[in-house]
């Protein structure tokens, strides 16, 4: 008998790695706060000085790291905390941070999800369309479950339903998770007409959407009302106790 599996955001939560490949742990600027880098976003500065959004944690040079809601980032730009902390963490460099930023960061965090989506699906880890999706459920097939913040109720209970058939978790509260995007948005994302419900067929694939996803609804404060329990945009405490033995500096040097 499979065990079932969470059917949340970290469901797609890797299994604890030896310490020497262990990810390390940032920590954010302004709370305090502790996480993977699945779960804080990396800010860099260009070579002018202008503060931005680096999502990929790609960008050369020092970064600094906040896990915290847009509203607070908001709030922290007005009343000069991000400025004093990134100060601190920049040591002293000269710093321009745009009005906008939360803004920008919503797009990069959305496009980065988006990007990812398309990835999986044009690799073939992504089944479309209710039958093909109800039909791996029920095979088993489904690694992630999710759904549009605005399907309604009847497709993602069939769904779910489906799913814990094929998993032999019936009876348990495996649901699925309602994303952080509605149709329109899944359908430009995958490139399909009027797209509402998604499964990933990949446990790897699952892995690399659900980094991404969980920074978005992190930042947006936004959890998975209606489908899938514990499943808050905040850290998997799981995760983090991989994490336990990492470095927890809040600042890096070469994009890590």
């Amino acid at each position: 008998m499979r065990n079932p599996r969470n059917d949340t955001l970290s469901a797609a939560r890797p299994k604890a790695r030896p310490a020497e490949e262990t990810s390390p742990e940032r920590k954010c600027v302004l709370s305090g706060s502790h996480g993977g880098r699945d779960d804080l976003l990396r800010l860099a500065i260009s070579p002018d000085g202008l503060v931005l959004p680096d999502p990929l944690a790609r960008a050369p040079g020092r970064g600094a790291w906040i896990g915290v809601t847009r509203q607070d980032l908001e709030k922290a730009i007005g009343n000069g905390k991000l400025k004093g902390a990134l100060a601190r963490a920049f040591k002293g460099a000269v710093l321009t941070i745009p009005e906008d930023l939360a803004e920008r960061i919503e797009v990069a965090l959305r496009r980065t999800v988006n990007d990812r989506l398309g990835l999986e699906l044009r690799a073939g880890n992504i089944l479309l369309g209710t039958e093909k999706i109800a039909q791996g459920c029920r095979a088993g097939a489904v690694r992630f479950l999710a759904h549009a913040s605005d399907a309604g109720s009847d497709g993602p209970n069939k769904l779910a339903q489906a799913w814990r058939v094929g998993e032999e978790a019936e009876g348990t509260g495996m649901k699925g998770t309602i994303l952080p995007l509605d149709r329109a948005a899944l359908s430009v994302a995958l490139g399909r007409d009027n797209v509402v419900h998604l499964g990933v067929t990949d446990a790897a694939a699952a892995e690399r959407i659900a980094g991404p996803l969980r920074r978005l609804t992190r930042f947006l404060g936004v959890g998975n009302e209606g489908f899938g329990a514990d499943a808050a945009a905040t850290p998997d405490a799981g995760l983090l106790e991989d994490l336990s033995g990492a470095a927890n500096d809040d600042i890096d040097t070469k994009g890590e």
